[in-house]
């Protein structure tokens, strides 16, 4: 198998510092696959001309059933109220959510997916998607369940450490 860059990285570093190189190895990859993705998936919504927070605020609504508080997006994204306030300024005057007053309680605002804005979300989703099949294809179908698997187990383990 041919290097990669990790493998450049951890011959720099050979006998000057104290790590366990096959740790280093695999901490050091996961790290550059994690920007190499957000690196894809930003150019993948640049081809519908979305930006990510865009396409992460779009992302919630959908998975929220295209309505929800602006509040509990902010909370859900963790941001403050005033830059889900900004968020939601630049998307209303895109045209891809709307402001709701409530029917009941007029000081309820609610925030619905519009759409061009599911229409949206729906192409740059599908780009997303084939970005992560071709980089997750090299790949077959065992070994990806076998990283899944793996994955999930260390997931597991950062996860009981909080």
């Amino acid at each position: 198998m041919e290097d990669d860059s990790v493998d450049r990285h951890l011959a720099r570093w050979r006998g000057k510092a104290p790590y366990d190189e096959r740790v280093e190895g695999v901490v050091t990859r996961m790290q550059f696959l994690v920007k190499h993705l957000k690196q894809f998936k930003e150019a993948a919504l640049a081809q519908v001309g979305m930006q990510d927070f865009e396409f992460e605020t779009l992302h919630r609504l959908v998975a929220a059933g295209g309505s929800a508080t602006p509040s509990k997006l902010a909370a859900e994204m963790l941001l403050s109220p005033a830059g889900m306030t900004g968020r939601l300024d630049t998307l209303e005057r895109s045209g891809l959510v709307r402001r709701v007053r409530g029917s009941d309680d007029r000081r309820r605002v609610d925030v619905e997916l519009t759409a061009k804005g599911r229409e949206l979300w729906t192409e740059a989703m599908a780009i997303r998607a084939r970005v992560e099949s071709e980089l997750v294809s090299a790949l077959d179908a065992d070994e990806q369940q076998t990283l899944d698997a793996l994955l999930k187990r260390l997931m597991i383990q950062a996860e009981s450490r909080r």
